[in-house]
């Protein structure tokens, strides 16, 4: 059976090191596109605590990435279409090559948080042993298998779910509020930009999956 991995390994270690040591409040989201092609595997990065225009100047001079180009500007964030550099794409062909397939990566203050499935449980620890020897230290979190693998409710990943339960169960959707990023944060087990992450990005396809639903041809109360 399946198992899902959380796992944090240093930006050094994995990508956009020097755009994430200037902007320590960034919080980039990676994008994942299905596909072989490791040109194409993280396509867009999304990031929404930085000024679009200077950003997108930092991932230009960033080493990781080859080309850069800002493809939606909200105001509120900005989605970047990027080109990785060789050695990123050649980490993603190892990484797959170990049989660790990318779920989800959020890079924030020096660290990325990573969830990556694989297809037994013993993959984790000879992928965790390879890249050991490599000297790019994927420290595991968490290992727990999914109870429904090929399905997400309101296409909720199951990090977002989990952040989202956590702050409705400690009150921070509550007035006043009753806990914060930081609470939330300990009781996870990641960064508090990493929990802000996850109830913006799930809030965000919560509504688009429930309240923001077109009904098409329904007209009865027009």
């Amino acid at each position: 059976m399946s198992v899902i991995g959380e796992f944090t390994v240093p930006a050094s270690a994995f990508a956009l090191e020097d755009t994430l040591a200037a902007r320590p409040e960034a919080v980039v989201e990676a994008e994942r596109m299905a596909t072989h092609s490791t040109m194409q595997v993280m396509p867009f990065l999304w990031e929404s605590n930085c000024d679009a225009d200077e950003f997108r100047d930092l991932l230009r001079e960033d080493p990781s990435l080859e080309e850069v180009s800002v493809s939606e500007d909200t105001g509120d964030g900005a989605l970047y279409k990027v080109v990785w550099e060789q050695a990123f794409r050649d980490l993603v062909d190892a990484m797959v090559d170990h049989r660790g397939a990318v779920v989800e990566a959020t890079g924030t203050d020096g660290t990325w948080y990573l969830t990556l499935r694989f297809a037994e449980e013993r993959h984790v620890g000879e992928f965790q042993d390879y890249f050991h020897e490599k000297g790019r230290d994927f420290e595991v979190e968490r290992l727990y298998q999914p109870s429904a693998p090929r399905q997400r409710e309101y296409d909720l990943t199951l990090e977002q779910r989990d952040a989202l339960v956590a702050a409705y169960g400690a009150g921070y959707f509550g007035v006043p509020r009753q806990s914060s990023t930081s609470d939330l944060a300990s009781e996870l087990g990641i960064s508090s930009n990493a929990v802000s992450a996850r109830l913006r990005r799930g809030t965000a396809n919560l509504v688009g999956n429930t309240l923001a639903v077109d009904d098409g041809d329904d007209e009865s109360d027009q």
